[in-house]
């Protein structure tokens, strides 16, 4: 949890406040992921070692032997890599055996499409490629999440949905952090696309997250998909109008007026 807090704001609290159980899964999935995301984002790999990474974790965790794998594939990489991707192994034997298989199923996926993206320069050119570079690195989560609920306690969601959920809030980090990736040569704007364009994709995505968590019972999953989704929309409001990040004071107050 520790980890956690210090790599996710807008995760941490509603992972925290889960069940016994789904709270060690969905903990385990998010760290594992953020592992593999910083090799996709790290600055100072090639795209080539990023790239073997990747598949490396991809092959990983489709074998029987997920610990030894990883520690082997990793540790000559201590000195580049951050201690969240480092402790890879430990993230993974977080998650209790009977969601393991579900887990375990998505990092693996995640991996080799985000070596895919490295490997073609994360070129994106068109509204269909904005879609599969959201599933890729959100959407999946979404569909990861489903299952989740579904083999915590047989609740039932939308998948379409469940994947612009996740679509959704990745196209508000692609609206914050847009100039932090143009500075990194990376571009994740469909070609003619300016902001306006965005955030009709981002909104549009959005409704649909609004029309996944309306259709969830009362229970844990619907508790967790609350604070992330009114913190989206929170901030893609706040970026209409010319602000870009929220304040640790409006993220408490956003927080306190869905959960109470």
């Amino acid at each position: 949890m520790t980890m956690l807090k210090k790599t996710s704001r807008t995760f941490y609290i509603p992972i925290s406040n889960l069940d016994l159980g789904l709270r060690e899964a969905v903990t385990s999935a998010y760290l594992c992921m953020r592992a593999i995301d910083e090799i996709e984002d790290h600055d100072e790999l090639t795209d080539q070692l990023k790239v073997e990474l990747l598949l490396g974790i991809h092959e990983a965790f489709q074998s029987p032997h997920i610990i030894e794998a990883t520690q082997k594939l990793l540790s000559p990489y201590g000195a580049e890599l951050p201690a969240v991707t480092m402790q890879l192994d430990e993230w993974a034997l977080l998650c209790p055996p009977s969601g393991a298989s579900i887990v375990y199923h998505y990092i693996a996926k995640m991996s080799l499409q985000m070596a895919e993206w490295v490997q073609n320069g994360w070129n994106i050119h068109t509204e269909e490629d904005l879609d599969r570079y959201t599933y890729s690195v959100a959407g999946m989560v979404g569909e990861m999440l489903s299952e989740l609920w579904l083999w915590h306690d047989g609740t039932q969601s939308d998948l379409t949905k469940a994947i612009a959920f996740g679509r959704g809030l990745q196209s508000v980090n692609i609206l914050r952090n847009r100039a932090e990736d143009l500075k990194r040569g990376v571009d994740f704007f469909p070609d003619g696309w300016g902001f306006n364009e965005m955030q009709r994709y981002t909104r549009r995505n959005l409704q649909l997250a609004d029309s996944y968590i309306a259709d969830l019972k009362e229970g844990p999953a619907l508790k967790f998909c609350k604070i992330p989704l009114a913190l989206a929309h929170a901030t893609v409001n706040l970026i209409a109008v010319g602000g870009n990040k929220l304040t640790r004071d409006a993220v408490l107050k956003i927080v306190s007026r869905v959960t109470g």
